[in-house]
């Protein structure tokens, strides 16, 4: 009886690791669709198309960017996690939507963990902590030594509560012991930064390189493990505090039923797209590094800086709804 058993399961194993192949080379015969939940020429927007141009010359057919702005990328995840697992539609997302919205929002409509796998990670850059040129403080030490002195008085932007412009100032401060006042905005904040009306802003490499290069503003510090090669002047947040690092980074993830032999092939297919020279120079020109990590190297990340960031989150008491 034993034997029958076992010789059924195995039968039944065959039969699904079969299932599983042909799915995987049967795919695909029809487009396939990305979801990006920000706007048309927005940084997510443009290394998804440039990402999906890539594996539509690879897999022959066309790869669709639809756009679904709305709620830092919780539609678009939504719209993700409740679409058919088979294969043809994916969401194209800052890593925010796994590491930062969970811990920020009350209650999702859907559930990170367990409604997506991840795929691919495609780039990521650091942030820069940036000053107008006529802010005193030349440093982040003499920032934090005019902080200490001035509680609350010097003001940091950012791009709403609980952006990584927020969350990573205030590890700063926790770490510093430091109050600074946290201006929060819905729209860029640089116009004010520059024009004086807030003392500093965390802004990602991609938009804040031409701004120190131009001398618009200065360049404090800078969020990487390393310097990065086009600042080499400029610190990072570690030489002042160990272990401050964060990097913004985007990816590519599938319902969570999706058949594992096409999201291996799709994961083959974006880290060959992340080693093709045309387009890391396409990624680098944007002041961005190409990302292509395993699937494992991914959920790694999401776990480091959800762990992070949740900490920051909780101990702040942050909410956006």
């Amino acid at each position: 009886m034993r034997s029958r058993i076992q010789a059924l399961a195995g039968l039944c194993l065959g039969l699904a690791c079969s299932l599983a192949a042909a799915q995987g080379a049967a795919w695909p015969s029809k487009p396939i669709r990305i979801v990006v939940g920000f706007a048309p020429g927005t940084p997510p927007d443009i290394f998804a198309r440039l990402y999906g141009n890539y594996v539509s010359g690879q897999l022959g057919v066309p790869v669709v960017i639809d756009n679904k702005p709305g709620t830092a990328g919780n539609l678009a995840a939504d719209t993700v996690a409740k679409a058919p697992a088979d294969g043809y539609t994916y969401l194209y997302n800052l890593s925010t939507g796994f590491t930062i919205n969970p811990y920020i929002y009350g209650k999702l409509p859907y559930d990170p963990q367990k409604d997506f796998v991840p795929v691919a990670t495609t780039m990521r850059q650091g942030l820069v902590l940036i000053a107008p040129p006529t802010f005193p403080a030349k440093s982040v030490k003499e920032l934090v030594d005019a902080a200490k002195a001035k509680p609350g008085t010097i003001s940091h932007a950012s791009y709403g509560a609980g952006s990584p412009s927020h969350l990573i100032v205030e590890w700063l401060k926790d770490e510093t012991h430091t109050e600074m006042l946290h201006v929060p905005y819905r729209a860029s904040p640089v116009a004010d930064l520059i024009g004086g009306q807030v003392d500093t802003l965390m802004e990602p490499i991609a938009t804040g390189y031409p701004l120190i290069s131009g001398g618009r503003v200065r360049a404090l510090a800078y969020s990487g493990e390393t310097r990065h090669p086009a600042m080499p002047d400029v610190p990072t947040l570690s030489e002042v505090v160990p272990g401050l690092t964060m990097m913004s980074w985007h990816g590519l993830w599938a319902p969570a039923a999706t058949p594992a032999p096409v999201v291996t092939r799709l994961n083959a297919l974006m880290i060959q797209a992340s080693r093709d020279p045309e387009l890391q120079k396409r990624i680098r020109d944007l002041n961005s590094e190409p990302l292509g990590l395993t699937q494992a190297g991914m959920t790694a990340m999401v776990r480091r800086d959800s762990e992070i960031y949740s900490r920051i989150v909780k101990a702040k008491n942050i909410r956006v709804d």
